[in-house]
C-alpha cells in the first residue's frame, strides 16, 4: 500500500510483497493468462514468460486490465492475440483500448486483439473453460472453471462478494479453488476470510488458495487456517 507503514507493508517476508492478482496457465497445447493487471509487464519479466496464446478477462476494473498493451510482445510472435471476455467486458476493453481494437497502423509490433465474446463454455486446446458469473458488489463478473478430460482442475474466483449455490455446485470437488479473500473484516465487494472459508466448505476442493489479498492480511495468517487452505503468494506454482 502506497504510503503505509503497517506490519505487512514493512514485512521482510517476500510473500507479503504482492502485485495485482492474475494467473498464467500452461498446458501441452498452449498457454494463456487470466487478466492483464497493472503489473503484468513486471510479472511476465519476473516469471520469464515467453509465450501467451490467449488472454481471458474476468472483468474490466483497472487493476485487471491496465497491462493490456504489454500483450503486444506475444501478439507479434503469433500474429494476433485472441481475447476472451464477456460482452460487457469486451465493450469496455474496446473503448479503453480503442487504439488497439480499431488501430489502422499496420506496424507488426503493435497489439492486434482478436475478440471472442464468452457466452458459455469454450475450449483452449483440450481444456474446457466454463465461465462462472459471480457478484462483485453491484457488478457481475466472471470466474472460470478449467477442466480437462472431465476432471475439474482449477476454479478461479478472484473477485467476488458472494458465490451463489448454482455456481458452487458447478465446481464441487475441484482440485484447486483459488478464491477472493481480501481480509478478515467484511468488505462490500470482496469476500472476507470467513466468507471464503464458508464457500470452500460447500465446494470441498482438494486445496484452497486465497487471492486478491489486502495488506490487512499477512502471509503469517495462513497458520490459523484449516488444513488444505493456503494464502497464495506471487510466483506460487501449482502442477495439476
Amino acid at each position: 500500500m502506497i504510503g503505509c507503514d503497517c506490519a505487512v507493508c514493512r514485512s521482510s517476508d517476500p510473500r507479503d510483497q504482492r502485485l495485482r492478482s492474475s494467473i498464467y496457465v500452461e498446458t501441452p497445447e498452449g498457454s494463456w493468462v487470466v487478466d492483464t493487471g497493472t503489473d503484468f509487464r513486471t510479472q511476465a519479466l519476473r516469471e520469464n514468460i515467453r509465450r501467451v496464446d490467449a488472454v481471458i478477462f474476468t472483468h474490466s476494473h483497472t487493476d485487471h486490465i491496465m497491462g493490456f498493451d504489454d500483450l503486444r510482445r506475444f501478439s507479434h510472435a503469433r500474429g494476433s492475440m485472441p481475447v476472451y471476455a464477456s460482452a460487457e467486458t469486451m465493450r469496455d476493453l474496446e473503448r479503453v483500448f480503442e487504439f488497439a481494437f480499431k488501430g489502422s497502423n499496420p506496424f507488426p509490433g503493435y497489439l492486434k486483439p482478436e475478440p471472442h465474446v464468452i457466452d458459455g463454455p469454450f475450449k483452449l486446446g483440450s481444456t474446457t473453460i466454463t465461465p462462472l458469473p459471480v457478484p462483485h458488489g453491484n457488478f457481475l463478473v466472471n470466474g472460470y472453471l478449467f477442466a480437462r478430460d472431465g476432471e475439474k482442475l482449477v476454479a478461479y474466483l478472484s473477485d467476488c462478494s458472494a458465490v451463489p449455490t448454482a455456481i458452487a455446485d458447478i465446481i464441487v470437488g475441484v482440485k484447486a479453488l483459488i478464491i477472493d479473500a481480501l481480509r478478515e473484516k467484511p468488505h462490500p465487494t470482496h469476500l472476507s476470510v470467513e466468507q471464503a472459508l464458508e464457500v470452500a466448505s460447500r465446494v470441498r476442493p482438494s486445496k484452497t488458495y486465497f487471492t486478491h489479498i489486502a495488506h490487512e492480511l499477512p502471509q503469517a495468517a495462513e497458520s490459523r487456517l484449516p488444513a488444505g487452505t493456503h494464502i497464495a503468494y506471487d510466483g506460487l506454482k501449482l502442477s495439476l
